[in-house]
């Protein structure tokens, strides 16, 4: 992924948290979901949409639950990213800070400069 020339939007790991704050649901393929729609409310909080997103780190405690859900997760990201594909890379790591928290997406979006944006 090569981006132009933009301003750079840094994400720390977004989780399946609520509006309350509380992980929601329990396997990764309910909290994925959730996890990529806190994604994409930040981003448009920066000014960013999905379509700005480089790189996406998926951090997950339950690889298996990655594995036997692809489809599934593969319809949840297309339905809030399209067929945008960033670089991503998937890591399975021990545990999360939220001990609930199966998954965490940390994300970097380049907004194109408005002199460099496509009409």
């Amino acid at each position: 992924m090569v981006a132009g020339p933009g301003r750079s939007v840094h994400l720390g790991g977004q989780i399946a948290a609520g509006t309350d704050g509380a992980v929601v649901g329990s396997g990764f393929r309910e909290q994925f979901g959730v996890a990529l729609d806190n994604v994409v409310t930040t981003l448009a909080a920066c000014g960013a949409r999905p379509d700005d997103v480089v790189s996406l780190m998926i951090f997950t405690t339950d690889m298996a639950g990655y594995r036997a859900g692809r489809k599934a997760l593969g319809e949840a990201y297309r339905s809030r990213f399209g067929r945008h594909y960033p670089a991503v890379a998937l890591v399975a790591v021990g545990e999360l800070y939220e001990p609930e928290a199966v998954v965490e997406i940390v994300a970097t979006a380049v907004i194109p400069d408005s002199a460099g944006a496509a009409t």
